[in-house]
């Protein structure tokens, strides 16, 4: 039997487009002499529908695109991903042959963890199902299914199955890849059969899917994988396995860039974008976003806009300029110190009698933040903010200035990792696309003469201990303030700068996730809270 895996990348409510999707991709496994096509879950629909599970005509319509789509398949088998009614909702893979849909497969195992809400939409399906295609017992299940021991594979697996499919939709967070290769390889063992995964690839609002798409043998070795981040369709003969194609898996931080690439053009296709725009400080944040940015929609796409104030360094001035001309960017210079002036002369009256503040410092940052989306409003541009997840945990940005934006490329990115990106995005180039100056620079905000970002945060190898700890482990206050390693002094500053934050984060624009538990779906915590510990 040849097999092949349909890794597509489908927008979530595009019936019209993903069905031309699916069907372009039946039509090119069959010309490829296929005898069974497999595509990820909810294909018919993009992953993950979330609330429009909930209306009844998307529903209604999901289920017609299916049908018409069904109607086109003749020659092949096709396992299609939908979301079907049938006295409840299910998760269901639809069988697609001569010309209809035959059967259902159901989801078995509802995720309600992390970024899944799946219990709040389906209902779980009861039976195991087993379907024949060229002669070989292929047994069907969905994501989840795979994830957990025993039923339903194992029940496949007793029924005779030769091959278990799953048709899958699984974000990608750094070190994942490994992860379910590893899960589907131990089913592979314990059930002594073949596992063949199609997953989804592509971005979806703050989720990025990998792809990575697998065929297993029955010792778990890896006999076919699809390649990492893009579409692919995956032939597989599975009499004839010397040919098959092994994609190699990327290292963290070539994952991590491909991530952010795909994440922020994937966000700016699907939203009717074609152009964005960032602010460059001449800092590593903006440089890195710029850099990605320039990566994921071409340089002419990109455009860099520089704000100095009387703070601003000619280091920094002069590192914005050579970024723009090193990724081959428009730049422009909007110097903001006389809309300072006359901010400040505005407010001269009502802040008669009291020093000059954070509250000043702010003031520049939600200048520069109007300023960028005055750009964006008047030639359709999306803004993308540039502040990381070391940032927007401790509350390190200002709220309607730094933080404006459409979207957040490296809101899930620490601090220390965006010096390892920086680095790697030059090395990958074999030249100096971020300035290296700006890689050695102490980080500064600029906000006030002489400011560094350690006047007022821990130093960042530190902080970002505490943080990956404190927020991606949920470990205590108590157990990390007595934990080898830690410093409970910057603990403690660290917690309580993350607690008193909440508000600020959920007020942040969306960004690619990268790491197990990102702010928003992941970490949901209450603004109004008088836990500590």
């Amino acid at each position: 039997m040849r097999l092949a895996l349909a890794q597509i990348d489908p927008v979530v409510g595009d019936l019209d487009g993903n069905r031309a999707l699916i069907l372009d991709r039946v039509a090119e496994a069959k010309r490829a002499g296929a005898d069974l096509v497999v595509f990820p879950e909810l294909a018919v629909t993009g992953y993950p529908p979330e609330d429009l599970l909930l209306r009844p005509g998307f529903v209604r319509a999901a289920r017609e695109s299916l049908d018409a789509l069904a109607r086109e398949v003749t020659g092949i088998v096709a396992l299609v991903g939908v979301p079907v009614f049938e006295d409840e909702l299910f998760n269901a893979c639809a069988v697609c042959e001569d010309g209809a849909v035959t059967r259902f497969a159901l989801k078995r195992h509802l995720p309600n963890y992390g970024v899944f809400d799946e219990k709040r939409y389906f209902v779980s399906g009861a039976e195991a199902t087993l379907i024949e295609v060229a002669g070989m017992k292929i047994g069907v299940t969905i994501c989840e299914d795979m994830w957990i021991s025993g039923p339903p594979t194992s029940e496949l697996a007793a029924a005779g199955a030769e091959l278990v499919v799953n048709l899958s939709a699984s974000p990608f967070h750094v070190g994942r890849e490994r992860e379910r290769e590893e899960i589907f390889a131990r089913q592979a063992r314990e059930n002594g059969v073949r596992v063949a995964l199609c997953n989804t690839v592509g971005g979806q609002d703050e989720l990025v899917f990998d792809g990575h798409s697998l065929l297993l043998d029955r010792d778990g070795t890896v006999l076919a994988r699809a390649r990492g981040f893009e579409e692919e369709l995956l032939v597989v003969d599975l009499d004839r396995l010397d040919e098959a194609t092994v994609a190699p898996t990327e290292d963290e931080l070539e994952q991590m860039r491909r991530a952010l690439v795909l994440g922020l053009r994937d966000y700016v296709r699907k939203n009717g974008f074609r152009e964005i725009v960032v602010g460059v400080s001449g800092g590593i944040d903006s440089a890195l976003t710029a850099a990605l940015a320039a990566d994921a929609l071409g340089p002419e796409r990109v455009h860099c806009v520089s704000m100095p104030s009387r703070y601003s360094s000619e280091g920094t001035r002069s590192d914005a300029r050579a970024l723009a001309e090193s990724l081959g960017c428009d730049f422009r210079e909007l110097a903001i110190e006389p809309v300072v002036e006359s901010f400040t002369a505005t407010l001269a009256e009502s802040f008669a009698g009291r020093e000059p503040d954070l509250t000043e410092e702010n003031l520049q940052a939600r200048i520069r933040g109007t300023l960028l989306m005055a750009l964006s409003n008047k030639f359709g541009w999306l803004l993308v903010a540039t502040g990381n997840k070391s940032e927007m945990s401790v509350g390190y940005a200002t709220l309607y200035g730094d933080m404006a934006g459409g979207f957040a490329l490296l809101k899930d990115v620490f601090k220390t990792d965006v010096f390892r990106l920086a680095r790697h995005l030059n090395e990958r180039a074999g030249r100096e696309l971020v300035p290296w100056t700006t890689i050695e620079r102490a980080p500064s905000a600029e906000l006030r003469a002489n400011q560094l970002d350690q006047d007022s945060l821990p130093p960042y190898p530190e902080l970002d201990r505490v943080l990956e700890a404190y927020v991606e482990e949920d470990r205590s206050l108590e157990e990390l303030s007595a934990a080898d390693g830690f410093d409970p002094d910057v603990v403690a500053r660290a917690v309580a700068l993350v607690d008193r934050a909440e508000y600020k984060r959920r007020q942040a624009p969306p960004g690619v996730r990268l790491r197990p538990k990102a702010f928003g779906r992941d970490r949901r915590t209450p603004i109004t809270n008088r836990w500590r510990g």
